[in-house]
């Protein structure tokens, strides 16, 4: 398909720097089946679903995976993207055209790290240096890696550590929060509970490729980023269980949703999954599992959108999108939400 198809406009104000609090006060447009749209905020949520539905978190934790140092007298940027090894990160650098493989990086405060290899899409291997775990590393030289279209728009500050993390995060490894889940507290979780809807748990490590924009003229031409996820044997039998017995799965954020996709065979069976996903979504796919969606609202002519799209229909999105950017709905990470129940 065209990508062109999947284009809006948004005016700049739309987008959102900061989260309401408290959180689960954001508002929320439902979106169902044949196009009917609701305004509603995310407290409503318990109301919205059904007794034995499930939603679906994501447990993956964001690092401070935003590191700017210098190569001789070359100022280099790096925005860790996924983990090789336990010394080793894929990372997307500013100022490329300035580091070589071989070359090393002082990002300070004692980290370094060398470019062992430059790939195809123009990112590198990382090596960091030394005995300490990459995890420490990064708490003493890295930043929160704030989507571009807010980092354009501010510096990150403290309160980004905890804006930008869900109540859900256990598992370091994302460089992009799960921003669908950042609307959940604990007020929100006991409410869902007291309604009799189930949750499940998975992990999904978000990469920085989530915000890479589709350059291609056509969905075909397009190759999806890989993201490395994990659904243990337990929380796949909830899931198959919760489905035989007509309760919805509905995925908490696109990471959800495609992970629980790449797990499923043909029949809607979800398997136990570890491993790499890169899935992508547009319309013509047709989903095997999932009965709904919440999420926020995405950039045009992303992959996001087109996954949203996939599964309600262009139009409808488009109209969708459309009555948000007109009764002035907030968009992108820290912005509302959307449920999409088809």
């Amino acid at each position: 398909m065209r990508v062109d198809l999947f284009d809006f406009e948004l005016p700049p104000e739309r987008i959102a720097l900061r989260p309401v609090a408290p959180r689960d006060s954001a508002r929320m447009l439902r979106v169902g089946a044949g196009g009917d749209l609701n305004d509603q905020t995310v407290r409503d949520l318990p109301a919205m679903l059904r007794k034995g539905d499930c939603l679906i978190f994501n447990d993956t934790r964001v690092i401070p995976a935003q590191l700017q140092g210098r190569r001789g007298d070359a100022t280099i940027g790096a925005t860790l993207h996924k983990r090789i090894d336990l010394r080793r990160w894929q990372a997307f650098i500013r100022n490329a055209k300035r580091l070589h493989p071989g070359d090393s990086v002082e990002f300070g405060h004692g980290v370094s790290a060398t470019a062992e290899e430059r790939h195809d899409d123009g990112s590198f291997t990382l090596y960091f240096e030394g005995d300490e775990p990459v995890e420490i590393l990064l708490q003493r030289a890295g930043t929160m890696p704030l989507p571009p279209y807010i980092a354009g728009k501010r510096p990150t500050d403290a309160r980004d550590a905890q804006d930008y993390q869900t109540m859900f995060a256990q598992k370091d490894g994302a460089v992009a929060a799960p921003t669908a889940s950042l609307h959940f507290t604990p007020a929100l979780m006991h409410a869902v509970q007291a309604a009799g809807i189930e949750t499940a748990t998975l992990t999904l490590h978000v990469g920085a490729g989530t915000f890479l924009p589709v350059k291609a003229d056509d969905t075909d031409a397009h190759r999806m980023h890989s993201e490395w996820g994990s659904i243990d044997a337990e929380t796949a039998n909830r899931l198959n269980n919760l489905r035989a017995t007509g309760g919805r799965l509905i995925a908490v954020g696109t990471t959800s949703l495609r992970l629980v996709e790449s797990a499923a065979d043909a029949q809607g069976v979800v398997h136990p999954f570890e491993g790499d996903t890169d899935i992508f979504i547009t319309p013509g796919y047709r989903f095997k599992t999932i009965g709904g969606l919440m999420t926020n609202f995405h950039l045009p002519k992303s992959t996001l959108f087109m996954l949203v799209s996939a599964l309600m229909g262009r139009e409808t999105m488009q109209a969708a999108y459309a009555h948000a950017i007109a009764n002035e709905y907030r968009f992108y990470s820290y912005g509302d939400s959307s449920l999409l129940l088809p």
